[in-house]
């Protein structure tokens, strides 16, 4: 640990700690180590979730959407081109 590391505390159900003992066993890691690796890519999909999110969100606001009839349509259209080439 550093000066800047800081204890956080986390309970886990009996199947998630026992999961954890066993691959911290199998992988002669730390449970410290995987709980850091398992948190920092989880963080890491979470901030993309959000940037994604918020692109979207600026999408809608300036009128970049397709309406629910619209994807119907191109569903139905794309249907009806494999339907065609398969025959």
């Amino acid at each position: 640990m550093t000066g800047d590391d800081r204890v956080v505390t986390a309970t886990l159900p009996s199947e998630l700690a026992s999961k954890l003992d066993e691959v911290a066993a199998r992988t002669d890691r730390s449970k410290g180590w995987i709980v850091r690796q398992a948190l920092a890519e989880w963080l890491a999909e979470e901030d993309r979730r959000h940037v994604l999110t918020l692109e979207a969100m600026k999408d809608i606001d300036e009128g970049r959407y397709f309406t629910h009839e619209e994807v119907k349509a191109a569903i139905a259209t794309r249907r009806g081109r494999r339907n065609e080439a398969s025959n």
